[in-house]
């Protein structure tokens, strides 16, 4: 073309250098500009984006130089491109944070062509538009010894939360967040307060005194006293402390975070893991159980997509000290989070990136396969008719027995150090490090479980979201490192499976309601219109496991069925009454469940234990919870009253006992909710000594403070609007694991311990539970001023019982006769 028109050799050989300088200019340029369409787009291939652009500046360079070349001459237009090329640069400069920018809700969803219905309709909805906070965080890789590759195994997509043992130091990246109006940006939350030292010493002595012998807390007064004098080591520590929290947003959050989860070595199944279990479905056939996951999967994108579109207002505080505006980072964690094993600590990587597209698919397990589901194909998200025709195949392919893979998901349910000797393994191949990636960087797991061949109880329920059953049921069915797991069970039990380190309870709580009432609320939307054509297969994740993998694996299904086996639960509602009648006394209800805790564990084995109960500490920046000692020394005084003081204390005296317990429980929940408890402070000093490289402190290697840390009694208020509850094991070998579910004519408890111990039974535990649970209210009715001729409020009916306990001379399955003294067979 350019010869036909020039037929000059001087002014060809300059057209044909402008048509290569357009070419190289296309080339340069489009690029960067097609990389902002991509980010704005939301979903779409950047290099798809990148080859339009060179072909674009192949097809129009060669047209449209000559004419140029023609009309204005070599040198004029030579001056253009340099102009062009000089402003280039500053052009790139201005907009290399664009790639932060994320639509905003409206845009988001006419792109995916398919909104949200409505908000969650217990989260506050004053609050949507906002200002963005950048990245704050040190990003670093480290090498595995085992391979002394990268433990990512990929490039740069994600950032490090926790790094393993061998970084230097790793800051914890605050995620981008959509604020309230009138909350600008997240630093208007205040930080977290360093506590006085003063003040948590003399806290510490008082939490300890009542669990340790006259003798040993003489010799640890002595201690603390020496360990807080003037000019000595807490004060220098505590000056580090506060020298820290001037330079970080939470000073406290990479030492609790390493300190109660990524220090542990425990597998996650049971010992980690919270779950929550959904009310039983009733499934007639598979096509039932496949609209089901269809319609919870389209949930989760519905509130993905508020997420994403930074439209989850902000919340507030309720209960103590309610109306305080909460930190939100950890909802921003539920779908972009995986926690990495480690041969000596696990590191919790965001996936955050400009340069990798967000995640676009699910991991489906079925039949202990994993199976890709994408969720956007061709730009567009998946309607539910479409995801539940992929969802048909899944079933299809993973139905075909010839083509079946080891059970790898099981290799995520042993103790973090095995996983972590075993992924090294795995890595090795590249066709396993494919699927790794493939499952790390997925939205979530939806579990499509094969029936459990176990009576559908609270208990049973309970146990099969814990473990899965074991390696020859459905244990292998899951892949534990990913913080949200949707089980859907052939029998109807369902519910998720959550890796506890990202995120606290109330997270899954909210997301779990929003996912329950959308599908109760919203109808299915099984209809074809606009569904899109020619859907590819999902694909199935493949692995190749060598001598050593394989030997990992039987190791795993080995440790994971004694796990199995050692785990005693017991779930059940305590009908009798509820909270409803704990207020009429104007008593907290989580206050007083606290105290019968104590009742019940004294009323077991006759003596007071260290007891954990989380409390949030949102109202910070970065927040996540401290710990409200509820083995208060007015606890002890109250059940001494009612057990072994019983018949020398009049009702009076006992009354004012319960009160004065309530009353120390409400105010240790206030001293904790603002920052000022005991537990993270000491855990900094005890940091920050480690981090100077000082000797540890006498204070930290006494024996109360390891009896002050051992805890037995491990509990959870976890209230829920709807039917479900959340359940988890004990922390200890020899402890008791309790959450409850406050509702206003009931009390669903899960109350979990280990076989092996002799000190423990859930049933026995139960039992006395629901007996102090009675006394309580039969002491609260005789010092009430009842009028005359009423039923007092929460008494039993005659001949009640609680719901799936068992009839007299029977016993539940699986679980230990009760014997005195909570002691097993």
């Amino acid at each position: 073309m350019i010869a036909d028109k020039y037929t000059e050799e001087t002014e060809r050989s300059r057209a044909l250098g402008i048509a290569l300088a357009f070419i190289s200019f296309g080339s340069l340029v489009a690029p960067p500009f097609g990389g902002i369409l991509y980010e704005f787009a939301v979903y779409g291939s950047v290099y798809a984006i990148a080859d339009i652009s060179y072909s674009v500046a192949y097809a129009m360079g060669p047209i449209v130089a000559g004419q140029i070349v023609h009309n204005l001459g070599f040198v004029q237009l030579n001056l253009g491109m340099g102009l062009v090329n000089v402003l280039y640069a500053p052009a790139l400069l201005l907009l290399r944070n664009v790639c932060q920018m994320k639509p905003s809700y409206s845009e988001r969803n006419v792109l995916l062509e398919e909104g949200p219905q409505g908000l969650y309709d217990t989260i506050k909805m004053e609050e949507r538009n906002a200002k963005k906070k950048g990245y704050s965080s040190t990003v670093s890789r480290t090498s595995t010894p085992q391979t002394g590759q990268s433990t990512l195994n990929r490039t740069s997509d994600c950032l490090r939360i926790s790094a393993p043992e061998e970084t230097t130091e790793t800051k914890m990246p605050v995620l981008q967040r959509e604020q309230p109006k009138g909350l600008k940006d997240n630093s208007v939350l205040p930080k977290l307060p360093v506590p006085p030292l003063r003040q948590t010493l003399d806290t510490y002595l008082k939490c300890v005194e009542h669990l340790v012998s006259k003798e040993q807390f003489r010799k640890t007064k002595a201690i603390v006293e020496k360990f807080g004098a003037p000019g000595g080591t807490g004060e220098l520590l505590q000056k580090k402390l506060q020298e820290r929290r001037d330079k970080t947003d939470n000073w406290v959050y990479d030492y609790w975070l390493e300190d109660m989860y990524l220090n542990n070595r425990l597998a996650l199944p049971v010992n980690s893991s919270p779950v929550m279990v959904f009310p039983k479905q009733n499934f007639r056939d598979c096509g039932d159980i496949l609209r089901f996951a269809a319609h919870l999967i389209s949930g989760v994108l519905e509130y993905k997509a508020l997420l994403d579109g930074r439209a989850l207002p902000v919340e507030y505080a309720r209960g103590q000290l309610a109306g305080t505006p909460l930190c939100m980072e950890q909802y921003y964690r539920l779908f972009s989070s995986y926690r990495l094993p480690g041969p000596q600590r696990d590191t919790l990587v965001a996936q955050q990136s400009c340069v990798m597209p967000e995640p676009e698919h699910i991991i489906v397990a079925c039949k202990n396969q994993f199976f890709v589901l994408d969720v956007v194909i061709n730009f567009r998200r998946l309607n539910e008719r479409d995801l539940l025709t992929q969802l048909e195949k899944i079933i299809k392919m993973a139905a075909n027995a010839e083509e079946r893979l080891p059970p790898i998901g099981l290799l995520t349910s042993d103790g973090r150090t095995q996983w972590a000797a075993a992924r090294a393994a795995l890595v090795k191949d590249s066709t396993n490090r494919d699927s790794l990636d493939a499952i790390e960087r997925c939205l979530c797991l939806v579990c499509l479980d094969d029936p459990s061949g176990v009576e559908p109880t609270d208990t049973n329920r309970a146990l099969q979201m814990l473990h899965g059953g074991g390696h020859n049921k459905n244990g292998a069915n899951r892949w534990y490192d990913k913080p949200m797991q949707f089980v859907i069970g052939a029998d109807g039990i369902c519910g998720v499976v959550c890796e506890h380190s990202p995120f606290e309870g109330i997270v899954l709580v909210q997301c779990s309601e929003y996912l329950l009432k959308y599908m109760t609320g919203s109808p299915s939307k099984l209809v074809r219109a606009a569904s899109v054509s020619e859907l590819p297969a999902p694909r199935r994740l493949h692995w190749k496991c060598s001598p050593e993998v394989q030997g990992f694996l039987a190791a795993s299904a080995d440790r994971l069925g004694r796990l199995v086996r050692n785990l005693d639960m017991d779930a059940y509602k305590f009908k009798i009454y509820g909270k409803e009648f704990i207020k009429k006394q104007k008593m907290s209800p989580d206050a007083y469940i606290q105290v019968a805790l104590q009742f019940a564990f004294y009323r077991c084995n006759g003596r007071p234990v260290s007891t954990y109960e989380s409390a949030s500490i949102r109202r910070f920046r970065e927040g996540r919870v401290d710990n409200i000692r509820s083995a208060t020394p007015e606890a002890l005084a109250f059940v001494k009253s009612m057990t072994d003081e019983k018949s020398s204390v009049p009702d009076s005296e006992k009354m004012k006992r319960l009160w004065d317990a309530i009353n120390a429980q409400t105010n240790y929940t206030v001293l904790a909710i603002t920052g000022m408890a005991i537990d993270n402070h000491l855990l900094g000093l005890r940091e920050m000594a480690q981090e100077l490289k000082m000797e540890k402190p006498e204070i930290f290697t006494d024996e109360a403070y390891a009896i002050s840390n051992q805890f037995i009694l491990s509990t959870s208020q976890v209230p829920t609007t709807v039917e479900m509850f959340c359940c988890y094991g004990p922390v200890v070998p020899n402890g008791y694991g309790a959450c409850y579910n406050p509702q206003p004519d009931h009390v669903v408890f899960c109350v979990s311990s280990f076989r092996e111990s002799t000190e423990t039974c859930s049933a026995v535990f139960a039992e006395a539970l629901d007996q102090c649970l009675v006394e309580m209210r039969d002491l609260c009715n005789r010092c009430s001023a009842a009028k005359p001729g009423s039923q007092k409020e929460g008494a039993a009916k005659p001949g009640s019982q609680k719901e799936g306990a068992a009839k007299p001379g029977s016993q539940k399955e699986g679980e230990a006769k009760p014997v005195k003294n909570g002691n097993k067979p």
